[in-house]
This record gives C-alpha cells, structure tokens and sequence, in this order.
C-alpha cells in the first residue's frame, strides 16, 4: 500500500477513536456512494455527523484541513444526502473535519472542528 494511503488510514482509525471518546456512536466507516466517500458517519446524540478525516505528514503546504475544496464538500453533501435517504433520517445533520499531522506514533496532532462547513453556503 502506498506510503499517503497508510497514512490516511492510521488519520481515520484516530479520528474514530476521537470520536468514539468523545461520546459518538461510528454508524459507517468509509460510506460509497458514486463517486463520493464519506470517512466517518457518527451520531452525536440525535445529529447525524459527516466526518471527512484529512491526515498529512506534514505542513509545508498547509494544515490538512485546509485541503477540503468545495468540490469534495458537494460530495459529501450528495453522498449525505443519499445516506439519509436510504437510513431514513430526518433529523438534524452536521459537517464535521478532523485534521491530522501525523509523523510517527510518538508524534501526532489531532484537531475535531465540528460543524465545520455546510455545502452550499460559502
């Protein structure tokens, strides 16, 4: 498996246990639909929570939440969208990040921004 794929996968399995110490109930890792990946769908008491997790080595370019564009926002609002859909849930939604600088298992930040963007308002 290529070296930012790992990464990526060590970020998700962070985010999750971030989430899960923080109360939240992990419903879907990974979710497809189309073209669109959802990282991590949790309920936070009744608000169903998108989570896009973004792991970087590094910041020489940018935190990694700074690496959401809009195009990948409108995804995970279509692919949420859906998810509802199929689940039936009417209830409240929310958009959350959780970024990570990962450079070794010693070395780590971890941030959670809730409610960090919803698709279409800019």
């Amino acid at each position: 498996m290529a070296k930012h794929l790992e990464i990526g996968k060590v970020g998700e399995a962070l985010a999750q246990q971030l989430l899960m110490g923080k109360g939240y109930k992990i419903l879907a890792a990974n979710w497809r639909w189309s073209r669109a990946e959802v990282d991590l769908i949790a309920q936070d008491h009744n608000t169903l929570v998108f989570v896009e997790v973004k792991t970087r080595s590094r910041s020489d370019f940018g935190q990694p939440e700074e690496f959401i564009t809009p195009r990948k926002e409108r995804f995970l609002a279509d692919a949420a969208s859906v998810y509802m859909e199929q689940t039936g849930h009417e209830g409240p939604i929310r958009f959350d990040v959780v970024a990570v600088l990962y450079r070794s298992p010693q070395d780590y930040t971890i941030e959670h921004y809730e409610d960090a963007f919803f698709p279409g308002l800019e």
